[in-house]
């Protein structure tokens, strides 16, 4: 016999870059297993549900930018893969994943496990094939592979566990380099030339910058310095942008804090570099608009557009410091710098005057986090509070990195990234920021970090609540239901995976928790018993923000609940304190 399917497929991810292949093995998986063990130069990763399989493919993917690779078995083991695929896919992250399928002489008839993976997977990939002759088993694997890589994207591969038994009547593939060396996009100059005049005619710029801008820090720097202009950031930048920029106003949005948001709505010009921020309400719409992006069918996706210019971020900015003339007026900058520097202030009283209260406020915890982990350390975050508190308290480094669910927005992220992390850079520090409703969604997979021995610092959030979900029925005026969380002890817990685990309820014991952790050579585990009704309340919240909250105190009180009325007043008073005066409300 010459050259099997499976064997193909292994070969072809070896030729990609592939390093690492996360799955649960067994029925129509068992011949690819095989061909992994056999292969010998693809480490299989025995996790214990899909969906972590997912999520640390892509996380893997998101840090090294070579393709990672995730399996799923008929039916179920496929069906599981597909929320950590949608994330991959939405971070724009190369992702391998194979959907494996029942005996193909059993399909179309309602077969043990079958389903229809195609409409299933379409919109979580730039790629999918139903492979179903051996014949064309090599052309489809190196197109897929090929296609996840140049399209930053998941490619999805159904295959029948019979079909990948078969010969592909090669002894050998054929040569194929999956080197691609990605082509710079080059702004035009006349566009360029345009934008410069609109940009030297205008006063007050903000710059706004995503995570196009990934190569591009420096020369969004240059620029900025020329216009004496404040630099906002998504969450997915905050990461590129926040180190080393004296121009600096942090987030918008609803759990941004700082000098964004005042730099935005001061401008007379705001220009959007690199970033698909989705929350339209949070961008001015009474301002000259650029935007500057190298997918051009992003161009005013988000907002009204005065001029687009599709290109290469880091050119772009080169290009208009070359042409704009530089600005002497910085009142604009120092304005909001100076209520950057007072939202920190505001925002830091926890952390200044921690005491030894207990239980711990949670932006102590984000904060010494930051202060003691190392300078390259990588972060995964929660969907939830856990992002609220890393997004205003870690301060991220030139070598530090922060990764989380922020495009998909699902829950359970962090642990299951934190995987993929340290599989793909086994000498960095990784550490999770894990809620207590994400944790336990996917907490069989402690096993997975226990059985190879992974170093990851688990760092749970154990508030006893759906704290985002809670404060979001706040906001709608909706009395909060069914957020309460009986948890176990998560100490505990970690201790009988075999993994050093420490509880934390008192302030005054969290850094020596946290120092023994990051000391511990192998896995670690701590649990911090938080503050329940701790609120990361938007900066500037809605009208109808303001009325839901109100609403809903009201709501608790009048069903004889007054006591968590005074308990949210007490716990939230830092927030109330750092807010600016409620905007004005609009005629309803």
């Amino acid at each position: 016999m010459g050259l099997s399917v499976a064997d193909a497929l292994v070969e072809t991810a070896v030729r990609a870059g592939v390093k690492n292949v996360y799955g649960v093995i067994g029925d129509s998986l068992n011949p690819i297993g095989d061909a992994i063990r056999r292969n010998g130069q693809l480490r299989w990763i025995h996790v214990r549900h899909e969906e972590v399989a997912a999520f640390a493919a892509g996380a893997e993917a998101q840090l090294t930018g070579r393709p990672a690779m995730c399996v799923g078995s008929a039916g179920p083991g496929h069906v599981h893969l597909l929320n950590g695929l949608y994330d991959a896919n939405r971070s724009r992250v190369p992702v391998f994943a194979l959907a494996s399928l029942l005996e193909s002489s059993e399909e179309g008839s309602a077969y043990f496990q079958e389903t229809d993976p195609e409409p299933m997977f379409q919109g979580a990939c730039v790629y999918y094939a139903h492979l179903t002759m051996n014949h064309q088993a090599p052309r489809v694997f190196e197109m897929a592979f090929q296609q996840a890589i140049a399209k930053d994207g998941v490619a999805v591969v159904a295959l029948s566990g019979d079909t990948a038994r078969l010969d592909t009547g090669l002894d050998e593939l054929l040569p194929h380099n999956f080197t691609l060396q990605t082509a710079t996009y080059s702004p035009a100059s006349s566009a360029l030339d345009d934008v410069a005049r609109l940009i030297d005619e205008h006063e007050r710029i903000t710059i706004y910058c995503g995570a196009g801008v990934r190569e591009a820090h420096d020369q969004v720097i240059e620029l900025a310095s020329r216009l004496k202009a404040p630099i906002g950031h998504t969450l997915r930048a905050k990461e590129i942008m926040e180190h080393d920029n004296p121009f600096d106003v942090g987030l918008t949005g609803l759990i941004g804090f700082g000098g964004c948001t005042k730099a935005l709505h001061d401008a007379d010009l705001v220009l959007l570099v690199g970033t698909d921020f989705p929350y339209r309400e949070y961008l001015p719409e009474d301002k000259t608009i650029i935007q500057i992006d190298e997918r051009p069918e992003q161009l005013g996706r988000r907002s009204r557009l005065d001029y687009g210019v599709a290109g290469d971020a880091g050119l772009a900015m080169s290009g208009l410091a070359m042409r704009v003339k530089e600005k002497t007026d910085d009142r604009h900058l120092q304005a909001a710098l100076k209520t950057q520097e007072e939202a920190r202030r505001k925002l830091d009283v926890y952390v200044r005057h921690s005491g030894g209260q207990s239980p711990v406020h949670p932006e102590y915890v984000a904060a010494k986090l930051s202060q003691l982990a190392d300078s390259d350390a990588i972060f995964t975050v929660d969907t939830g509070m856990a992002t609220v508190w890393a997004c205003r308290y870690l301060q991220m480094t030139a070598g530090r990195r922060l990764i989380g669910s922020f495009n998909h927005g699902s829950m359970a992220n962090a642990m299951p990234q934190s995987i993929g992390a340290q599989l793909a850079y086994p000498g960095r520090q990784v550490i999770a920021m894990c809620g207590d409703g994400g944790l336990t969604m996917l907490l069989g997979d402690l096993s997975t970090v226990t059985t190879y021995d992974l170093p990851i610092k688990i760092v749970v959030f154990d508030n006893g609540l759906l704290d985002m979900v809670h404060w979001e029925m706040l906001a709608e005026g909706i009395e909060p239901y069914q957020t309460d969380l009986k948890n176990p002890d998560f100490a505990k817990l970690a201790d009988a995976y075999g993994m050093f685990s420490v509880g934390v309820d008192r302030h005054d014991d969290l850094e020596a928790a946290l120092s023994a952790a990051f000391a511990h050579p192998g896995p670690a585990l701590v649990s911090v018993k938080t503050l329940g009704l701790a609120a990361g309340l938007p900066q500037y919240p809605s009208w109808e923000q303001t009325k839901g909250f109100i609403k809903a105190s009201a709501k608790l009180i009048w069903h004889g609940h007054a006591d968590q009325v005074v308990d949210l007043a007490k716990d939230s008073i830092r927030d109330i304190a750092q807010l600016p005066p409620f905007p004005a409300p609009k005629d309803d």
